[in-house]
């Protein structure tokens, strides 16, 4: 079991919690903007004091192997053993890349994650998933390596701008879908004009505690834990397109749109209710807007859900839902019926 620890002092958790775990060298795994703006948070800790630090670019695009072997050129120039240990100070980005470094160093150090975003917090630290970005494709290359702990404080939070917020709460939007009725309801009802910071906090440790339970019940996704990939298929799709085509989307946008037109394919698959499909469709096209595609992209796209790693042969699997909570895993879907879902999501968002 992965612990999560509620933090509401980020740096005493972090020390109690690297004191905790045997270690002879400790790292620490920034990107720059974590190095400037989280980082001073815990620098005063007597274990940070003399940690080496590892400075990445900041940004998905740099979720590559270069950056990577950049991470492991500098743990084996600054004496990292097998004993060592990592941790990783960042979002999304720093926790996939500096839990496959962790995984593959050495055969394997322990890593600590504390997110500071809330997409982080809510999804990538949380689950043991690591990974890179490889020739266009979304996380082609990682392992499932859980961290030896993840230490989560809203106190992080609090500098990040709107669209970072709602990148992390589409996860949560997925979250509360898979889950039931209720929590789907409340995370609608979320007033994004009015700042509710404590009833915020109080939905993101919920969120956690799914996607926790989920992972508990299957670590290496051989079942349950593919509902987790609601929205994910084509939102990695999307995501894919945005970064070749020069212009990057945050993730938490990209598996937004994905969950309209997954939402689509559960209803006429799999019977999802019309009068839940519109509400939560209308949600996303008020906060998160659009990615746009033209029927001209379709055949680009149908190539890029193709290659997803979920996938044997030329069956396209989807993770659809039969209602709020009711999930199904390993939905096929054919061409065809993967376009009429772009045509929804397009007609969804205007364009």
């Amino acid at each position: 079991m992965q612990p999560i620890i509620k933090s509401s002092h980020p740096a005493t958790d972090v020390e109690k919690t690297i004191r905790s775990i045997p270690h002879d060298r400790l790292f620490v795994l920034t990107d720059e903007n974590t190095h400037i703006h989280c980082l001073p948070l815990l620098a005063a800790q007597p274990s940070l004091r003399e940690a080496g630090e590892i400075v990445i670019p900041a940004g998905d695009t740099n979720k590559t192997p270069e950056t990577l072997g950049k991470v492991w050129k500098h743990l084996t120039g600054n004496g990292a053993t097998r004993h060592s240990l990592l941790l990783n100070l960042g979002g999304g980005m720093v926790t996939d890349l500096g839990g496959f470094a962790a995984a593959t160093f050495k055969r394997g150090i322990r890593h600590i994650n504390v997110p500071t975003t809330l997409l982080g917090a809510v999804d990538a630290a949380v689950g043991g998933k690591t990974g890179i970005n490889f020739e266009g494709y979304k996380n082609e290359i990682g392992s499932f390596y859980p961290s030896e702990a993840v230490i989560i404080s809203s106190e992080f939070f609090r500098t990040l701008d709107p669209t970072a917020i709602l990148s992390g709460y589409a996860e949560m939007i997925k979250h509360a879908l898979i889950r039931s009725a209720a929590e789907w309801e409340e995370i609608l009802s979320y007033p994004f004009d009015r700042a509710e910071p404590e009833k915020l906090n109080d939905l993101v440790f919920r969120s956690v505690k799914i996607k926790q339970e989920i992972v508990e019940k299957d670590p290496c996704e051989k079942n349950i834990r593919k509902a987790l990939n609601f929205g994910h298929t084509l939102g990695h799709t999307f995501e894919s397109f945005a970064m070749t085509g020069g212009k990057p989307v945050a993730h938490g946008y990209a598996v937004a749109w994905g969950m309209i037109a997954e939402l689509w394919l559960s209803h006429r698959l799999c019977g999802f209710p019309k009068e839940k499909l519109l509400p939560t469709v209308r949600f996303i096209r008020r906060h998160y807007g659009a990615l746009s595609l033209s029927c001209d992209h379709y055949e680009t796209l149908y190539e890029t859900v193709r290659h997803d790693k979920k996938n044997t042969g030329n069956h396209i699997r989807f993770t659809l839902l039969g209602d709020t909570g009711d999930v199904r895993i390993d939905q096929t879907a054919e061409r065809e019926l993967i376009f009429e879902a772009l045509d929804f999501y397009r007609d969804s968002v205007g364009l």
